[in-house]
């Protein structure tokens, strides 16, 4: 047993009292102190009736989190017994990537329902991730980005960023792009904040590492942990900017390499060598709908 699961013991010992003695003021009580992603570890560690009964007790703002942290099987399973307009509620504040994940675990019908709720900036989002094979930059990528030209002074920068009102959430640095939307490099928001605001992009912005959109996951997290990334670019061939990758994403990667590693030494079941060539076509037919 590794450390983390050892530090989740007594957590769900806890959680485990609590609801035998149906004391479900005291599971809302000890949720509420945990992260999203600490949730949905717990969630993935406890028995499926225990699960469905925590899961009905998270509160419905962090839905959403949880989800997006939680593996396919679990998240499936939890997701089949949720009303689409649940499921609408949830994945409505969520990056284009984490839904295009929930979406895959859905069936036809509700994912078809989800993507006719949305606006059409927000199906654009998903139908750009989801052009994308899983297991390529591309699908792992997240398309809501700010991106800004070089030729610009600072203060402009900091004018556009207020208009705004908000920021993709983890962002370390902004995108340098040429008139053509072609990457150029990075402004580092600590650059943003302490240099004079006439001076332009150009003299403080740094080139960066990016990834092409077909690079395989396997190597984006292997070029995050040699280059020590918080985020990188994702380009196509001809150099325009898609999207960014962040390091959670990237983690989120080599755990479910680990837990890939262990499965095959423990041995696979036929439907789990195919599990990736039905979540390929799966994908290719939410994005064939979206368009």
């Amino acid at each position: 047993m590794n450390e983390t699961s050892k530090q989740k013991l007594p957590v769900i010992d806890a959680l485990h009292e609590a609801l035998e003695k149906n004391n479900r003021e005291n599971v809302k009580t000890i949720i509420a102190t945990l992260h999203p992603s600490e949730i949905a570890d717990i969630l993935e560690s406890v028995p499926g009736r225990e699960r469905e009964e925590l899961w009905s007790l998270i509160d419905a703002e962090i839905e959403g989190d949880v989800l997006s942290h939680m593996q396919d099987a679990v998240r499936a399973e939890l997701l089949e017994h949720m009303p689409p307009d649940e499921v609408i509620d949830a994945t409505k504040d969520l990056e284009a990537d984490d839904v295009a994940d929930i979406l895959q675990d859905l069936p036809e019908d509700i994912a078809e329902t989800i993507l006719q709720s949305m606006d059409e900036q927000n199906r654009r989002r998903l139908s750009s991730v989801l052009t994308y094979p899983e297991d390529t930059a591309g699908g792992l990528m997240n398309v809501d980005v700010v991106a800004i030209r070089a030729d610009v002074p600072l203060d402009v920068v900091t004018r556009y960023l207020r208009l705004l009102g908000k920021i993709p959430l983890k962002t370390d640095n902004i995108m340098v792009v040429d008139r053509k939307n072609k990457y150029l490099g990075v402004l580092p928001l600590t650059e943003l904040l302490i240099r004079d605001q006439e001076t332009k992009v150009s003299q403080w912005m740094e080139e960066e590492p990016y990834v092409f959109v077909d690079t395989p996951t396997k190597e984006v997290a292997k070029t995050f942990e040699q280059r020590d990334l918080v985020s990188a670019a994702v380009i196509n061939e001809k150099g325009f900017l898609l999207g960014r990758i962040t390091v959670d994403d990237v983690v989120d990667v080599i755990q479910e390499e680990a837990e890939q590693t262990l499965r095959s030494m423990a041995g696979l079941s036929n439907e789990e060598m195919f599990s990736p060539i039905i979540t390929s076509t799966k994908r290719r037919a939410l994005w064939l709908g979206i368009n």
